[in-house]
């Protein structure tokens, strides 16, 4: 199956993505790992005003298959929860790269970004496995 990955998202080995929206940074799972999962029944995300540490577990996502993890692409403030994915989980399979996002971020470093790979090694990386 061939997915689409936004250019302008930054993409972690664990599947989450980063992509910076003025001076936040929106974090969510991507379309590859949203298939992986199959049909999701609940999301677990952090407080407003909860700090994430990049490569730290930040909340859960449950689907009929498994409870996965998902860890912080990278580190700092949350500033927003997307409240219509913990209510409706399935908004995150629907367009996880849009209104699937999960959280945004205030990032305590934006150089983290850079750190993360590009949609083009992301997707190679996707393809091999």
């Amino acid at each position: 199956m061939a997915f689409d990955f936004p250019e302008q998202f930054r993409y972690a080995d664990s599947h989450e993505y980063a992509h910076a929206d003025g001076d936040l940074v929106r974090i969510g799972l991507s379309a590859f790992a949203v298939d992986q999962l199959g049909d999701i029944v609940f999301v677990d995300l952090p407080e407003v005003g909860s700090s994430l540490s990049r490569g730290s577990s930040f909340g859960t996502v449950e689907s009929v298959k498994a409870v996965e993890e998902m860890y912080a692409p990278v580190s700092g403030e949350v500033v927003e929860r997307n409240e219509s994915v913990l209510a409706s989980p399935e908004e995150l399979q629907n367009n996880p790269h849009g209104q699937g996002w999960l959280l945004a971020v205030r990032p305590s470093d934006v150089a983290q970004l850079q750190e993360l790979m590009d949609s083009v090694t992301y997707a190679a990386k996707v393809a091999a496995a």
